[in-house]
Formats: structure tokens, sequence, C-alpha cells
């Protein structure tokens, strides 16, 4: 009896065994999740009312008309694993306290983390000030328009990310060479001027005048590449397209007019190649100002051309949009990419001026004037020397590195010189990459320590707040920090 219950338990253990594994065999495995990539785009409007200071010079003036309106432009990009969101805001600039109190609303707001934001400006230079009353001050309390552009910022990804479809993302590049022009140059012996600080010792010259016989050669090169990252939805609709070209501004705007120059243009011109007018959600264009501290729209060689207001801008701008649209035109899109991105501290020396130059600043600024007038570039330099003399002797200042794909972004928070942008696209991982400059802040120009040695405008105490080997230290951090994201 034991026996023959033992042998049946037998046969229904060996048969259940063979019909699970007959089940197992016939039975499909579990699908695997499908990653899904996302995009959307939006805009806010950050126009400051009329009556603003506009303070693209040495001498702000306010402003009497709006030619064109300023927005914050932002894209966001979600992959199922990471989100990010990139901002480029019409403005000459924005203070650090500015980006920090919109990356604690949008983070507040929607959970994305700091990190996955990023932030710049175009730096245009007919927009009202968000850089605060005093850019030799740290950690200032906003002013009414700054705490307005913050909070625009966060209402722009929110926007984008309520915009938030199916996509798929690619990336190219273009070339652009006949709109860039290195603004630093060699002047023939003798004919340097004298600087706001009393010295000849400059060896190049900013803007040094038109077919001038003085002219010598250019103190550096140019990037005429426009690098280009696009996404759409499945069935090819534009979605938005965010362009990086190293070119300064261009200026040419009417007296008093507040405009977000010709990144708006461009924005607007490709709009209309790619077909993509009066969409719903709208087609969104973003144009980021790459390192171009000492780039510019004039070619010192030839005599200068008297042209209607703006002419200038919308001429650079359609060879732009016509550059970019012809570089689209054979991407390829992938329906999924990895996303990643870091945010890091870094901490830099700052210049220090020494006692000469502080008790020349003051005996300047002791001088009696005699008539109302403007500021001599003396007195403003005297002013930015002791700015600096009371200046953080180290500062912590906020640099950025974003995976997309195989693509890598760095944002630096100065007005970069070309040198640095071209390093970092050769030493880069990531192919094709490029920077962002006025990115998470603003502290002054970041010439590479060979410029610092020629002297000139951008070198000068005050418009130059890092210390000289800033550009390195920045350019070691960005790398590591691409590095762990590769």
């Amino acid at each position: 009896m034991n026996a023959q219950f033992l042998r049946l338990f037998a046969y229904l253990v060996v048969g259940l065994v063979t019909l699970t594994q007959a089940r197992a065999q016939t039975s499909p495995a579990p699908a695997a999740k499908t990653k899904v990539f996302r995009a959307g785009a939006a805009t806010s409007n950050i126009t400051p009312p009329i009556g603003g200071a506009i303070i693209g010079g040495f001498h702000p003036f306010p402003s009497t008309h709006i030619h064109d309106e300023l927005n914050v432009r932002c894209l966001v990009l979600d992959n199922g694993e990471t989100r990010l969101a990139l901002v480029v805001c019409d403005l000459l600039g924005a203070s650090r306290e500015v980006f920090d109190e919109a990356r604690r609303l949008v983070t507040e707001e929607t959970g994305l983390p700091g990190a996955h934001l990023f932030m710049s400006a175009t730096h245009t230079h007919s927009a009202t000030s968000a850089l605060g009353t005093n850019r030799f001050k740290i950690n200032n309390p906003l002013d009414d328009y700054q705490a307005f552009v913050a909070r625009r910022i966060a209402d722009g990804v929110r926007r984008a990310i309520n915009h938030l479809a199916p996509a798929r993302i690619g990336w190219a590049t273009g070339s652009e060479p006949r709109h860039v022009f290195n603004r630093r140059w060699y002047l023939k012996p003798g004919t340097m001027p004298m600087n706001p600080f009393g010295s000849t010792n400059d060896l190049v010259k900013m803007n040094p005048g038109r077919a001038s016989k003085d002219l010598d050669h250019p103190a550096g090169p140019t990037d005429p590449e426009v690098c280009l990252l696009s996404v759409q939805t499945p069935e090819g609709r534009p979605i938005a397209v965010l362009a990086n070209y190293s070119l300064h501004y261009v200026g040419g705007v009417g007296t008093g007019h507040i405009s977000a120059d010709y990144y708006a243009m461009f924005c607007d011109r490709l709009q209309q190649l790619l077909g993509a007018d009066r969409q719903t959600p709208a087609f969104v264009g973003l144009l980021a100002n790459g390192t171009s501290g000492n780039i510019n729209n004039i070619d010192f060689t030839k005599p200068g051309v008297k042209q209607e207001n703006y002419a200038q801008m919308r001429l650079v701008a359609n060879d732009l949009a016509q550059t970019a649209f012809k570089s689209l035109e054979d991407i390829t899109y992938s329906d999924w990419v990895p996303l990643g991105g870091q945010l890091r501290e870094l901490e830099v020396g700052t210049r220090r001026p020494t006692p000469e130059q502080v008790s020349h600043a003051k005996d300047v600024l002791a001088r009696p004037k005699t008539l109302p007038r403007a500021a001599t570039l003396e007195e403003i330099y005297a002013e930015r020397t002791l700015g600096m003399a009371a200046y953080p002797a180290r500062l912590n200042i906020p640099i950025q590195a974003l995976r997309v794909g195989d693509v890598g972004i760095t944002g630096i928070p100065c007005e970069t010189f070309v040198e640095t942008g071209l390093e970092l696209k050769a030493r880069n991982p990531f192919k094709p990459s490029f920077t962002h400059s006025i990115a998470n802040g603003y502290y002054g120009y970041l010439p590479t320590p060979e410029q610092h040695r020629l002297g000139g405008y951008e070198t000068w105490l005050g418009t130059n707040r890092l210390e000289e080997q800033a550009s390195v230290q920045i350019v070691t951090a960005l790398l590591e920090m691409l590095a762990k994201l590769k």
C-alpha cells in the first residue's frame, strides 16, 4: 500500500514538472518595457516696461520703445529615466542669484533636479539689466525685474513639461564663417592708445576701428561652427531646434529700442524655413551664445557701410538660418537617447588690484568735476577697481555639463573666449559638442592665460574678474564632468 502510494505520488510530480516545462516552452516571455522619448517646448515673455535702463554700453540710458519682445525659450527632454530642461534667455546676462532662484522654483514646483536645469543668456545689448544694480556685490536681494525673470523661467519650464509628448531627436553641425571676426587686433608699433589705467602696455586693442592704417593682424581665431539639436514628433512635425553659434551679438537697433537682437530673428526665420508656423503647441527655436567673448560681426579690414536699423541683424539671422536649415536636411533621428547632467561649484580666485591701482583709482575719483557730464572711461574703471578691491578673494562659480545622446553641452558663467570653446570641442568625449556662455550666472570676461598677457579691454580689471588661470581650471573641471557622463 505504501509502495503503491509512493509510486503514484512520483508519477504526479513528474507529470507536473513536465507540464510546467511544456508551458514554459510554449508561453511567451513577458515583454520588455518600451522606452519612450518625449520632448516639450515653450516660451515665456520677459519684456521689461519701457523706461528701464538699457545696459549694452558704458553709459546706460532709458528705453523708449520695444521693437521686439524678449523671451525665455525652454526645451525639456525626457527619456523615461532622466529629464533635462534647457533654457535660453533674451538678456545681456543675469546674476547668479536670478538663476539660483529660478532653479529653486523649478525644483520645488516640478521635482526636476537642479543639476538637470541648464540656463543661459544670449547677451543681447538691447535689454534691461537682470544683473542687479551692483555687479561687484555677492548675494544681493533680487530687484523686481530679476524676480520677474526668475518666475518666468520657472513658468516656461513648467509649460514645456506640460507639452511633453512622444518625440525623436537628432543633431547636426554646419558652418557659417561669413559673420564671425576676432575683434582683438595687434596694432602697428607706436599706435596703441592709452588704457584707462594710464598705461600703453596693452599689446592688442578691442574694436580698433574699421580699415584703419594702424591695423596689423587679429589676435586670435574664430569658430564658424553652427551646432544644432533638433526634436520632432514621430510623424516629423518640428517641436524645437536648439542652435549654438559663437557670435557676440549684432546690434544696429533704433535709439532707445529694446530688442532680442539677431537671436530672435534667427529663431523666427528658421521656423519659417521648417514650415512650422502656427502650430499647436507652437514650435520653439532657441539660439544660444557660444564662446564669443572676443568675436563680433565686424570685418575691421573693410570700411563701414551705412545701413538701416536692424538690416544687419536680418542679414546675419537669415544666413545663419539658411545654414541651419540645410544642415538639418540630412539629420538622422533617434527614438531614444541617454540623458545626463552635472552641476558643480568650482572654487576659483579673483583678480586683486594692487595698492598702487587702488591709490590711483581714489585719486581719479577725487578730481573735481567742473560740469555735469557722463563719467569718463578712466573714472568708470577707477570705480571698477575699487569694486574689485571689495570683491571676495575667492568664489564658488557654477559650471555645468549635459549629455544628450552623443552630444556634450557645457555651460560657463562668463563671456568666454573662443579659444576655450575650441579647446573644449577638441578634447570633449562627445561629438558634436558646444558651450553656452553666460550660463547660470555672470562673472565678466574669461580670457585664456595667453590672451591675458596681451592685455586689452577684455582683460582689464573689472571687465575681467576671475584669476588669470580660471579658464584652465574651468576646462579641466568640465572635462572631468563630461567623462563621468560618458
